[in-house]
């Protein structure tokens, strides 16, 4: 069993390598490389878009579906606004809960569900 000064000795040392790079542990890669582990969907709840904000900068290689929460695939408009970050219009959507499904090309696939109000 780790004591706890092992414990801290440990995390110590992941901030301090963190540090030393650069890097904050919000900014470190998610495990198993995956760079869509940490996009995010906001607003959420959303009314006239959702955003989909990446850590690195992918926007124009992601493809992107949205779904209704039974599954039904919808057309909507989407917008890269930079390297990092994709708007999408959800205005004329009804009410209700949409998975938006995000693909990088082939290599990782994430979904996010988010409430329009």
């Amino acid at each position: 069993m780790n004591s706890p000064k092992s414990l801290f000795a440990s995390v110590f040392l992941v901030l301090l390598t963190c540090t030393a790079w650069g890097q904050s542990l919000e900014s470190m890669p998610a495990p198993g490389g995956d760079p869509l582990k940490l996009a995010r969907v906001y607003p959420n709840p959303a009314v006239d878009y959702v955003s989909l904000k990446l850590e690195q900068p992918m926007a124009k290689s992601v493809t992107l579906e949205l779904h209704s929460i039974i599954g039904n695939n919808l057309e909507v408009e989407s917008e890269v606004i930079d390297d990092f970050e994709v708007r999408i219009r959800v205005k004329d959507l009804p009410s209700g809960y949409y998975v938006l499904d995000v693909k990088l090309q082939g290599m990782s696939h994430s979904a996010f569900k988010f409430l329009k109000r």
